[in-house]
C-alpha cells in the first residue's frame, strides 16, 4: 500500500492528478468552499481558547491541492490577530502536489529539483496572497516544536498503510490469527494475489496483539477479520505529544469506525471502485480509519493533559459550526446556477443519500450525501476544555 501510493518512481500520489474530475476522487474541500471555511471557524475558536497566542503553527497533513488551506486562510482574514499569528506547515511527500499547493497560496518560485540524493526535509516560501510563511516537510516529526500548534488531518489517515489479519481454521486444529499477504503468481495475467500466512507473522505478534488487547473477549470472538494501521497510531501519538508540550490541538476528519475495522481495503480509479491488485500505481488505495484505536493510543501514551473528543459525524460537526447560515449567505448573492451548485455541495457534505429535492433522472440526483460517512475526532489540551462542537 505504501509502495503503490508513495514510491518515488511509480507512486500514485507523486506523478499524476489524483483529485477532482480529472483524478480518481473528490475530497470535501473540492466539493465546496464552505468546508475549508468551517475548519477556519473551528481553528479560530481553538486559538481563542488557547489565549490568542501571538505565534501559531497551522499544520496540515496531506494537504492535497491546498484548497482547504486556501479557503481557511481567505475566510479568516477578518480575524487580523489570528492571521498575523499564523505560519503554515504542510506535510507532503508529492512534488506534484507541492507545486499545486504553491499555486493555491501564491507562493513564489518552484520546488527545487534534487538530483542524485534525498530531498531535504524542509522547503520554505511565503504566501504573497495571505502574507504568511509557508513550509513543506516530508514528515510531521520535521515540523518545528515549541510553538502552539493546530494540526489538521483531512482524509490523511485513510491512506496510511495497513496490515490485515484473518482468523484461520484448519480441518484438524485452529491455526489462529494469520496475516493477509500479497503474493506473486507469474503464470497469471495479473500476477498479484492475496494469500494467508501459514502461521503468525511478526506483525501478528506485534501489531495485532496490541489491538486485541484493546477489545473484550466477547468482541474478539465475533471478529474474524481485522485491520491495524501502525502508522496511524504513530502519527496520532506524535500529535498528542505536541499538544502536551506546546498546547493546541488536532482534528482528524475521515471515513472510519469507532470500533475495530474488519475488511475495508479498497481502490478507486476514475471515481469507480476497482480491484486493489489491478494495475498498481494507477488507482488510489485507502482503508477505513480505526478511531477507537487512535483514542486508546492517545490515552495510553500521551500526558494526562491531553484528551480526545468524539468522533462525531461530519454532518453534526459542520452544522454546529454554522454551515447552514453560511449557505444562506452565499446563495443570497449567487446566480441560480451558482445557487444550485452551492446547494448540491452543501448536501454532499452534510446529507445522507441523494438530494431530497431532486427526482431520479435529474442532474445531480446520483450525488450521495456523505454527512454520516465521515467522522471527526479532536485531540486537544485538556486545560482548554472541549473544542468547539465537542462535549467534555
Amino acid at each position: 500500500m505504501e509502495e503503490v501510493l508513495t514510491n518515488p518512481s511509480a507512486g500514485y500520489y507523486l506523478h499524476q492528478e489524483v483529485f477532482g474530475a480529472a483524478g480518481s476522487f473528490i475530497t470535501s474541500p473540492d466539493v465546496s468552499q464552505m468546508f475549508g471555511e468551517m475548519i477556519g471557524i473551528w481553528s479560530v475558536s481553538l486559538w481563542e481558547k488557547m489565549g490568542k497566542p501571538r505565534k501559531l503553527q497551522l499544520v496540515e497533513l496531506g494537504p492535497g491541492r491546498g484548497t482547504l488551506m486556501q479557503d481557511l486562510l481567505r475566510s479568516t482574514l477578518t480575524f487580523k490577530d489570528f492571521s498575523k499569528a499564523l505560519s503554515i506547515h504542510f506535510v507532503e511527500c508529492s512534488p506534484a502536489l507541492r507545486k499545486q499547493q504553491r499555486r493555491a497560496l501564491q507562493c513564489p518560485g518552484e520546488e527545487k529539483k534534487h538530483e542524485g540524493g534525498d530531498r531535504p526535509a524542509v522547503e520554505n516560501s511565503r504566501s504573497q496572497r495571505f502574507e504568511t510563511n509557508v513550509s513543506w516537510y516530508l514528515d510531521l516529526k520535521d515540523v518545528p516544536r515549541g510553538v502552539p500548534t493546530i494540526i489538521i488531518a483531512q482524509e490523511f489517515f485513510d491512506a496510511l498503510p495497513i496490515h490485515q489479519f484473518q482468523h484461520r481454521l484448519s480441518q484438524k486444529t485452529p491455526v489462529g490469527w494469520c496475516e493477509k499477504l500479497i503474493d506473486v503468481d507469474s503464470r497469471q495475467a495479473n500476477p498479484f494475489r492475496f494469500v494467508l500466512s501459514s502461521q503468525p507473522t511478526a506483525a501478528t505478534l506485534l501489531y495485532l496483539k496490541k489491538r486485541l488487547n484493546w477489545i473484550t473477549a466477547v468482541e474478539e470472538e465475533s471478529i474474524h477479520h481485522i485491520e491495524v494501521c501502525p502508522k496511524a497510531l504513530q502519527v496520532s501519538q506524535e500529535i498528542a505529544k505536541r499538544v502536551a508540550e506546546d498546547s493546541g490541538g488536532g482534528i482528524i476528519i475521515d471515513y472510519g469506525k469507532d470500533e475495530p475495522v474488519t475488511d475495508s481495503f479498497q481502490a478507486i480509479r476514475n471515481h469507480e471502485f476497482v480491484n486493489v491488485l489491478d494495475k498498481p500505481g494507477t488507482a488510489d488505495l485507502s482503508a477505513h480509519v480505526d478511531f477507537a484505536a487512535i483514542k486508546r493510543m492517545v490515552a495510553e501514551t500521551a500526558s494526562p493533559t491531553v484528551s480526545t473528543y468524539g468522533p462525531i459525524f461530519q454532518q453534526e460537526f459542520l452544522a454546529m459550526l454554522g454551515i447552514n447560515v453560511r449557505l444562506e449567505a452565499l446563495v443570497k448573492d449567487a446566480s441560480d446556477e451558482q445557487g444550485e451548485k452551492l446547494q448540491l455541495g452543501y448536501w454532499r457534505l452534510v446529507g445522507e443519500g441523494p438530494p431530497p429535492w431532486l427526482s431520479e433522472g435529474d442532474d445531480g440526483y446520483k450525488i450521495q450525501g456523505m454527512g454520516k460517512h465521515y467522522r471527526v475526532l479532536a485531540i486537544a489540551d485538556s486545560k482548554l476544555g472541549a473544542p468547539a462542537c465537542f462535549r467534555q
